[in-house]
């Protein structure tokens, strides 16, 4: 039975070896910088930013730390022009004008159109209100403009949201708050300020392949150790898109699907569309990648 946040009360504080297990036991390994950002995160309260190459875990580590610590799971995937209205909630005018056109019909007096029934919560506002401690991952935040990165910056720092018509919402649960960031833009001083920073990298060798086992316990070790040893050999190519630890995961069952033990040089031109993603770079793995 996987540990969660009861059992964890029961101690007398959080260790890193707690949360490490924890997190392991929600098929998530983590390295040793995760663990100790992850255990002051939550022991200090204070927002994680994470940066790194895509592929690398980043989402994958909120959605553990929901999972191992019993909390619920909100996100905000953030885009070049995304809004206030999509990132903390918008009036649901059709159920506006329908409750007036009602009030009409009966001749009575017009209902409040701008109560919170009439109001459509998004990620934002959901994991401030929810009961329940939550976590809620901001995606890319770099992909946002400065406006919008500051008014998250305001309402993380004041643990209130303020909707016009509607009123002022209280934070109302221990809302950990993790940003995901791939570089496109520097973000402002304040957001890096507020926040404990980890960098997460492609995997090391052995733990690029105790993930691949925790995700496919059933395929043979051996097996593993060669897909991983060859993956890591594509990344040191000057690559398109560099393949992501999920690659890995997906190559080792698409190998068993085919029923092979081992990667060899027919399975490699066979499978490699589950690595690479274009054409430029199939032809430059299958011209530089000579298997042992």
């Amino acid at each position: 039975m996987k540990k969660k946040i009861g059992d964890l009360m029961t101690k007398t504080s959080l260790n890193t070896s707690y949360v490490e297990d924890l997190l392991t036991e929600n098929n998530y390994i983590p390295e040793e910088n995760i663990v100790t950002v992850t255990f002051l995160a939550l022991s200090l309260k204070k927002p994680i930013l994470i940066e790194g190459p895509p592929g690398t875990g980043k989402t994958e580590l909120s959605k553990a730390i929901s999972q191992a610590f019993d909390r619920d799971f909100f996100r905000i995937q953030c885009y070049e022009g995304i809004t206030f209205e999509q990132i903390v909630g918008e009036w649901n005018y059709q159920k506006q004008l329908l409750s007036l056109e009602m009030s009409k019909k009966k001749e009575t007096e017009a209902d409040d159109v701008f109560l919170e029934e009439f109001f459509i919560k998004r990620p934002l506002l959901s994991s401030f209100i929810n009961e329940r401690d939550s976590v809620i991952l901001i995606d890319e935040i770099d992909k946002a403009d400065e406006e919008v990165e500051s008014f998250l910056l305001q309402a993380l720092g004041e643990k209130q949201i303020t909707v016009n018509d509607l009123g002022t919402f209280d934070l109302k649960n221990d809302l950990l708050v993790i940003m995901t960031s791939n570089s496109q833009r520097q973000l402002l001083d304040e957001t890096k300020d507020r926040c404990l920073y980890l960098y997460i990298d492609y995997p090391t060798f052995e733990r690029e392949v105790a993930i691949v086992k925790s995700h496919s316990p059933e395929a043979p070790p051996a097996l593993i150790e060669n897909v991983v040893k060859v993956i890591q050999k594509i990344r040191k190519l000057n690559l398109i898109k560099t393949p992501s630890i999920r690659a890995s995961v997906d190559w080792v069952s698409s190998l068993m699907i085919f029923g092979q033990n081992n990667l060899d040089e027919e399975s490699l031109r066979k499978t490699i569309n589950v690595v690479v993603k274009n054409e430029e770079d199939k032809n430059k793995v299958l011209k530089n990648i000579k298997l042992d």
